[in-house]
């Protein structure tokens, strides 16, 4: 039995559902924020959630320099890029955001991050005419950022001790 680690919110009415055709999808993810052990979120779950929305065309995981090897390895292995900076992420999660907000082969911005910083990005996404969805997990996860979005995605941690590795 496969267990359901997320659950997605529709700010708009929730009819037609199903017939609304596949849209693209720009995701980006801030690792530091989201991909914590603590909150046991998987990329798969992530990537998964956002099926229902549309496909995901450019996928883009913001990591520091401190990320360890293997969660390099596992973003990779899902297909999605890791992008290495030194320092602090959010200047690099507001450049490659701001880049799809610009893309015209993107119709929906995906924000991967619990952090209300990122506001001005979904409100601009909004206003370049970009649906919005934000992806995040409680504790810290931003009311202000879950209103402006258009979808959002609250995960839910696994319930798992400490997430051991033999």
């Amino acid at each position: 039995m496969k267990e359901r680690f997320f659950k997605i919110l529709k700010r708009e009415s929730e009819k037609k559902e199903e017939e609304t055709p596949k849209k693209t999808i720009g995701l980006i993810i801030d690792g530091p924020n989201i991909l914590r052990k603590e909150f046991g979120i998987k990329l798969e779950d992530i990537l998964e959630a956002l099926k229902r929305i549309g496909n995901v065309r450019v996928a883009k995981v913001i990591l520091n320099q401190y990320a360890p090897q293997g969660l390099i390895e596992a973003v990779v292995n899902q297909g999605l890029e890791p992008v290495i900076v030194a320092g602090d992420t959010d200047v690099r999660v507001a450049i490659e955001a701001m880049e799809l907000i610009y893309n015209s082969d993107v119709d929906v911005i995906a924000l991967a991050s619990r952090d209300a910083d990122f506001l001005p990005i979904i409100i601009e996404a909004k206003r370049r005419g970009k649906e919005t969805v934000v992806i995040g997990v409680d504790p810290g996860f931003s009311v202000a950022l879950q209103n402006a979005a258009d979808y959002v995605i609250k995960m839910e941690g696994r319930k798992t001790p400490e997430n051991k590795e033999g």
